[in-house]
């Protein structure tokens, strides 16, 4: 039980945490077929209907960015230092689509002609870097220098199980491959499909319509955690059942064992919440000791599981607590059938045999 709400907790986390950017009402196509050529034209019949916000493009996509480089130096780098960085390809527009929150500085414009030589970071970047005021500063990626013109706040990139690495984020319009982001008005999801289905119908017929949703991207990353939690949910139940039917058992035949015993009790004055009490003490014992020795099992097993997250939950006492609670709840249930049974029983008929 402590496994399952542990896993739950977890998941529950990852799917409420903000990410950095809004994954809801985000759609990915990808580039491919005549798109390559006519994304631009692609571009502006979108963001001129009603259902489309914005439209942009990035190489791969935002819910997983594989590529890196260690390429990248800056003034006043140690020459020794060896620094991994995520990098992204973007168009215009990308911070407005993906929702982004600049920490300082701007997103790329068509306005700003030396963009096509810019650089936008995260703040992890600009930190491994050690700019104080990073807006301004020149960096250089492989053989092409350019300055610094904003730099995001950390979004996620990948799974949760990895922590957000620095990422530098260069623009180019002619990019070939990857995805089209587009940012679509809430509640008009299915207008807003309509239309980039004709858009692509038109613009790329020798290709089929494909597109996902970012917030189903995003839930593929962590299947394997979702199939974990339903495992122990049902192993949980399982567990839960067959402890059930023993405590069922074990719970009859001590209350057969006792029966004189609790006839002469009745006789003698005793309440039957007094009898309850008496065949209900021994099972919370066995319950309270289980729980002593399986507390520290399950935090062992679970801490172990949460340590392949980079960002995860605390595992707090009124979890143990919880798991506890619920354990002796479920035991007292089953045993509380078969004592209240006893209890009621008329003790002239359980001393009749004497």
């Amino acid at each position: 039980m402590l496994g399952m709400l542990v896993i739950y907790r977890q998941l529950n986390y990852i799917q409420t945490t903000h990410i950095g950017y809004d994954r809801e009402n985000l759609v990915y196509i990808p580039i491919e077929g005549d798109l390559v050529t006519n994304y631009q034209l692609f571009k502006t019949r979108a963001e001129n209907s009603t259902e489309i916000l914005s439209v942009s493009k990035m190489r791969n996509s935002p819910t997983v960015i594989e590529h890196h480089t260690g390429s990248i130096s800056w003034p006043g780098k140690d020459p020794n230092l060896t620094v991994s960085f995520a990098d992204a390809v973007v168009g215009y527009d990308f911070v407005k689509t993906m929702h982004l929150k600049l920490k300082e500085g701007r997103d790329f414009s068509p306005a700003f002609g030396t963009d096509s030589a810019a650089y936008l970071l995260n703040e992890t970047a600009a930190e491994r870097m050690g700019f104080q005021s990073p807006v301004g500063q020149t960096v250089d990626w492989g053989s092409r220098p350019g300055k610094i013109i904003g730099v995001l706040q950390d979004f996620h990139f990948n799974s949760f199980h990895q922590a957000i690495d620095p990422l530098i984020i260069r623009l180019d319009e002619n990019w070939t491959w990857g995805t089209i982001l587009v940012r679509i008005k809430a509640g008009r999801t299915k207008d807003a499909i309509r239309v980039l289905k004709q858009l692509c119908r038109e613009l790329n017929p020798k290709t089929p319509f494909t597109y996902q949703f970012s917030d189903l991207e995003f839930s593929k990353l962590y299947k394997s955690e979702e199939t974990v939690g339903k495992l122990s949910a049902c192993f949980a139940l399982f567990a839960i059942l067959i402890s059930c039917l023993g405590l069922f058992g074990l719970s009859a035949f001590m209350a057969e064992q006792r029966t004189k015993e609790i006839g002469i009790r009745k006789v003698l004055g005793a309440s039957v919440s007094s009898v309850i009490s008496l065949l209900s003490i021994d099972f919370t014992k066995l319950v309270l000791v289980s729980v002593v020795i399986a507390c520290p099992l399950a935090w062992w097993a679970m801490d172990n599981w949460l340590a392949g997250f980079a960002y995860r939950i605390t595992i707090e006492w009124w979890m143990f607590a919880a798991a506890g609670s619920a354990a002796l709840a479920i035991a007292l249930t089953t045993v509380s059938f078969q004592a209240v049974k006893a209890a009621i029983v008329n003790p002239v008929e359980s001393l009749r045999e004497e």
